[in-house]
């Protein structure tokens, strides 16, 4: 690892992409901290203060704290994300969309412009819905958050989180082509690792007032590191499939003959469950948070992470759409038939119809354990802080984010290194990247 990072130093196109890409971050950052007019600071900070437990306060720490400061850039890249999740799900259920994902950069040059129609409509709709609940919302004192309600106020605020996300935007699409690594998913891994600091404070001062034995932090740690360790080899895990190709003769020369695999990962649809997940749970009870009407706190209530209404409904929503987001993005019947048609087939399984229902069971039940991987990772943060009163939010989706974007950073600059004949991260083998 050490001897990698020495390597960096000897490319300088490596070294501006990895200095530019920290100095977007930066100003990602900074403008976290930048206030939308109009915000009493003071009785939002305490209503958030109250809803650390919350979906709220979880929706807040993908955020890396913008919602609970109310900044400009408050709506974070969750409209994008959700845009391109129903872009990527579009794509299959409309023949337009279908037939430009395969007309090569063009139609993905179209996608993505798609994508970014659909982030300013959610936006909006996102950024009036904020300013109607912020609108009825209070602190502890019964204080108003909003210093002068209206239509002066809604547009402004509508107007502002709007454009602070379409910078977001902008600058994650930058670091994607002028940087290192997928920007999007480097400015989610900047707004969950900026709360780590915070964390290791308040478990410092837990352990100094007494509240905390050295003991429990110990086995604390270990937990982690072994959590970590099971996610990344999850990850990077692979059920692979042999493929054998007949030999074809095509004029004078023999071609085919070679034995290959087809790799299936055991959690193929990533971190899309859980976030679909938490976005439909989020809804109704962010409504009911912002809605003063008893039976609607009640619901909110109950959807509160640790509850076990919010848990089973979560395990049920990552299990469901593990399953779909599979059945979506891989289809068993057309990998069949383009192995059919090039002369490939599986060793022991008759080509055609007899492939695709061999590779639809190997591919259900990956996905069986991958949702059950998925689901006891993202239900750990609950039992840790519900039970063992850990002072910080580990795992759930956040921690599925952080590795998986270490891994596909660490092995873009692992390409980098390896093409250009320097050794890189490890001396025997290059870091598995994920697929």
């Amino acid at each position: 690892m050490l001897e990698g990072l020495k390597n960096v130093s000897k490319i300088p196109e490596l070294q501006k992409r990895i200095l530019f890409t920290f100095l977007l971050l930066v100003v990602y950052r900074i403008g976290a901290h930048v206030p939308t007019p109009g915000i009493d600071t003071a009785a939002l900070a305490a209503f958030f203060e109250q809803a650390k437990g919350s979906l709220l306060g979880l929706f807040d720490m993908f955020a890396g704290g913008a919602l609970s400061n109310l900044s400009v850039f408050a709506l974070g890249i969750m409209p994008y994300i959700s845009a391109s999740i129903i872009l990527q799900l579009l794509t299959v259920a409309v023949p337009y969309l279908e037939k430009l994902s395969k007309e090569g950069e063009a139609g993905r040059r179209k996608i993505t412009q798609y994508t970014r129609y659909g982030t300013v409509v959610l936006s909006l709709i996102q950024g009036f819905g904020i300013a109607i609940g912020l609108e009825n919302m209070a602190g502890p004192t019964g204080t108003s958050i909003v210093i002068t309600t209206g239509w002066a106020f809604r547009l402004m605020t509508v107007i502002t989180l709007t454009a602070g996300t379409a910078f977001i935007m902008w600058l994650g699409e930058q670091i994607t082509e002028k940087g290192i690594g997928n920007g999007i998913s480097l400015i989610i891994f900047a707004g969950i690792v900026v709360r780590g600091p915070e964390a290791i404070i308040n478990t410092f001062r837990l352990l100094f007032s007494g509240e905390m034995g050295i003991f429990f932090i110990i086995i604390l740690i270990l937990l982690m590191v072994l959590v970590v360790g099971v996610i990344v080899f999850v990850e990077t895990g692979q059920r692979r499939i042999p493929v054998q190709y007949a030999k074809r003769v095509v004029g004078r020369k023999m071609y085919g003959g070679q034995s290959t695999h087809l790799p299936l990962k055991v959690n193929s649809a990533g971190v899309i469950p859980p976030i679909f997940a938490s976005s439909i749970i989020m809804f109704p009870a962010t409504i009911a948070n912002f809605i003063p009407h008893p039976w609607m706190k009640t619901i909110a209530g109950q959807l509160i992470p640790g509850r076990a209404g919010y848990e089973l409904l979560y395990v049920a929503f990552i299990v469901f759409f593990c399953f779909f987001y599979t059945a979506v993005t891989f289809n068993p019947v057309d990998v069949a038939d383009n192995m059919r048609k090039y002369g490939g087939y599986v060793p022991g399984i008759r080509p055609g119809k007899k492939t695709a229902e061999y590779i639809d069971d190997v591919l259900t039940k990956l996905t069986f354990g991958g949702a059950i991987y998925v689901s006891a990772v993202c239900v750990l943060p609950s039992i840790l802080i519900s039970s063992f009163n850990v002072p910080f939010y580990f795992g759930g989706t956040a921690l599925l984010i952080v590795v998986g974007v270490a891994l596909d950073t660490a092995g873009q600059i692992e390409t980098h290194l390896l093409t250009r004949q320097y050794e890189g991260f490890m001396k025997k083998g290059r870091i598995a990247r994920r697929r």
